[in-house]
């Protein structure tokens, strides 16, 4: 068997010494006086060992090392350069100077991350400035969940996410979500899928910590709207995993698993890290009446220590008539990314439905 191999392009290197020439050259042209040698020497610094978000970071500490007259002309420098700045990850470094350097003048701040954040995402700039004052920045926030843009109104409910991944979390929130209701609710049926995701991640942080509150945050939500019924699934999905009835009753599922799971097969049962399995097996309703069923499986992922970590995936969900079955399949790609390393080992897997258990196999990964 022939496999691709070749390592995929380390996520840190969009941000490289040629970005950053160039985001330079941006910089010289929309501000006279900025120090283009200075920006350079600050930037590159010791790069090769920095990761993608420290050179995120880096990009802040160069711009303030660099740019010209006071705060306010700095900001407006940055605004300028924005829609010239190539790719979201420099965008990211412009919204982080707005962070380094701007929480002395935070009005001016969320208005200037408010103009970045459709050319790179300001949700992680914006978190110091709740730290430094919750109240003041959701009113900013809340604000926004009626902006014409879609970016800003992620912004929004991403900015505030208790546990935002690549970020610190937001410890008074974790503790009480309810500062959160007004931007959640405003945002509910938006027509943005970009910004309806973010709502959903935001209440799947919050199920971590406090189930109950989002059960009944959601309790009134109009779920005939397709757009709201899309949220609550989405930010329900560990619970369903989990088998909550509460949840299952919410997205219109089976209370519990009444069926079977037949021919259940891992194939091939080795394969080497490159290549795919495919898992299949049939679904059969052992109910006396229509249910819909919500499948899932899980591979057991062998470490690098060699011990194993479950990751649930999402397959489908079924509508099965009273003794109906039906055949499913699903393939799994086993090649390394930047967010998952394979290693070699006996990998379970297991398939759930509703949340319960109801078949299990297992495959050979081996070394490539």
């Amino acid at each position: 068997m022939t496999t691709d191999t070749a390592a995929a392009p380390a996520l840190k290197d969009l941000i490289d010494t040629a970005a950053l020439r160039a985001l330079a050259d941006v910089f010289a042209d929309a501000s006279p006086g900025f120090q283009h040698k200075r920006f350079l020497a600050v930037a590159t610094d010791g790069l090769d060992a920095l990761s993608i978000m420290q050179r995120v970071h880096r990009i802040a500490e160069a711009l303030g090392a660099a740019l010209p007259g006071g705060f306010a002309d700095q900001l407006d420098a940055v605004c300028a350069a924005a829609p010239r700045a190539s790719g979201a990850f420099i965008n990211m470094g412009l919204c982080d100077f707005v962070a380094t350097h701007g929480l002395h003048d935070a009005d001016a701040s969320l208005r200037a991350l408010k103009r970045l954040t459709p050319h790179g995402t300001a949700e992680f700039a914006i978190r110091p400035f709740l730290r430094q004052d919750l109240p003041g920045t959701l009113k900013t926030m809340e604000r926004w969940t009626t902006d014409r843009s879609e970016h800003v109104r992620r912004l929004a409910s991403e900015g505030c996410r208790t546990r935002l991944p690549w970020s610190f979390r937001l410890d008074a929130l974790v503790a009480d979500p309810a500062p959160l209701a007004p931007i959640l609710r405003a945002l509910r049926a938006d027509d943005s899928l970009y910004v309806r995701r973010s709502v959903a991640n935001s209440l799947n942080d919050v199920t971590k910590d406090h189930p109950d509150w989002v059960f009944d945050h959601i309790a009134d939500w109009d779920l005939t709207d397709p757009r709201g019924a899309w949220i609550v699934k989405h930010a329900l999905r560990n619970r369903i995993k989990q088998g909550d009835t509460r949840a299952l009753k919410l997205i219109g599922a089976s209370d519990g698993a009444r069926a079977t799971i037949a021919r259940l097969s891992v194939h091939p049962p080795r394969v080497a890290i490159g290549g795919e399995i495919e898992i299949a097996f049939d679904l059969r309703s052992t109910a006396d009446a229509d249910q819909r069923l919500v499948v899932d499986y899980v591979v057991h992922y062998v470490k690098k220590n060699g011990s194993a970590s479950p990751k649930v995936f999402k397959l489908k969900t079924v509508e099965l008539a009273a003794g109906d079955s039906a055949a499913i399949r699903i393939r799994r790609a086993l090649r390394n990314f930047t967010t998952r390393t394979h290693y070699a080992g006996t990998h379970r897997v297991e398939v759930l439905v509703n949340g319960q258990r109801l078949a299990d196999g297992a495959f050979e990964l081996l070394e490539a």
